[in-house]
This record gives C-alpha cells, structure tokens and sequence, in this order.
C-alpha cells in the first residue's frame, strides 16, 4: 500500500458522499503514526471518516528465543470508519475496517557460530541465513472510542481515538545457505512453534491518537 495513493482512495471515499457543510479535514499524531482524514457528518449522532496513517520503517536488533537478530518494522494503514454520538456530544463508539502494512522483518545471518534452530545447534557460514517475517493481517476490523468529529460550526477542533484493528499475525521462516538450507523441517516446524508462542497474545494493532481537525 503506497501512502500516497491510499490517501487518495481515503479522501475520495470520504468526499464523495460529502456536502460543502458536513466535509471536515484532520491531521494527527500517534500510533499508528502520522494522520492524515476526510470526514463527514450526516447528523449530531452519526459521521463516517477515512484516513491514512504511518510510521514509516525503523531498523533495530534484539534477540528471539536465543537467537540474535537484525530487523525492520513497518506500520502504515488505511481506515474507513463509522462513529456513532451515543448520547449527541463529543463521545463517540467506532467501528470500522482497516487496509494494513504491518510487519516485522527478522534477519539471523551466519557469523561461523553456532546457530539454535527448534531442538538442534547449526554451523554457520557467512553465506547462511534465517529469515523471520511476522505480518499483521492485511485487512482487518475495527472497534474503538472517541472525542471529535460530530457535526458542528465551522473552524478549528480536535479529535482524540483509542481503539485496535483486530487480527492475529501470521509467522513465516526460510532458511538459506549451505548449511541451513540442510535444517530439517522438523526443526524448523519447532522454531515457527516457538516463535508463534511468543507472538500469540499479540492479536490487535492498536491506535492511540490526537488530532486537529478543520470543517468547513
């Protein structure tokens, strides 16, 4: 998903059913990043958004179930949501649907030690290594609270949201090189084990977030 083009497909979506009074513009930040939206109000009780969020890639190493590892994440999503004013203030209930980019890139490379694999320890060559990919799913629900949005007066605002898209990632592993090309798959199915273990309380991407929002 490039951010350019869903920001365009989220403004389009949003203006499209949009009035002149109702259209309000919103920028934010948070997580997941960067914030950019459209929306609309039909009534004091009832709005639809679409917005665009990202934080872009960041490196990083750590270390996962003994094994030491170089890695990049990358969070950008696109939402398309509906707020309900339960009681026709601020306050707000979302739902909504979530396109997402969300992963974590995992690189082992062989250094000539020794590297644990499920149940074995593995020689490596600088030509060995062990890629982990961990991916939020690509699209997803989503539930939440908020303040902002609601149909009012003309001018400046702002817009707050706490909620989660809710999914649960997916974890691959490929190995390469001379020697770990040669793991055998019941070892590799171990290590996936493992590591699905450790991601398996992970089920939502969540959003924190403030905004300042602009109608027209």
């Amino acid at each position: 998903m490039k951010f350019a083009q869903a920001f365009t497909a989220a403004a389009f979506c949003a203006a499209a059913i949009s009035s002149a009074q109702a259209t309000e513009v919103y920028g934010g930040l948070g997580f997941p990043g960067v914030m950019l939206g459209v929306a609309h109000a039909y009534n004091p009780s009832f709005a639809l958004r679409a917005d665009v969020a990202s934080l872009g890639s960041h490196k990083f190493d750590g270390v996962e179930e003994g094994i030491n590892y170089t890695g990049k994440a990358k969070v950008q999503r696109l939402g398309l949501f509906a707020d309900w004013f339960v009681t026709q203030g601020g306050w707000r209930l979302t739902g909504g649907i979530t396109s997402n980019k969300a992963e974590i890139n995992l690189v082992a490379l062989g250094n000539g030690q020794n590297l644990s694999i499920g149940s074995g320890s593995y020689p490596t060559t600088a030509a060995d290594r062990m890629d982990v990919r961990i991916a939020f799913p690509s699209t997803t629900p989503y539930l939440g609270l908020g303040y902002g949005h609601q149909a009012g007066t003309k001018g400046f605002g702002f817009a707050m949201d706490i909620g989660a898209s809710l999914g649960r990632p997916k974890v691959t592993i490929q190995t390469q090189g001379p020697n770990l090309s040669l793991v055998p798959q019941a070892d590799i199915d171990r290590e996936l084990a493992e590591l699905r273990d450790g991601v398996a309380k992970v089920r939502v991407l969540p959003q924190v977030s403030m905004a300042v929002t602009y109608r027209f």
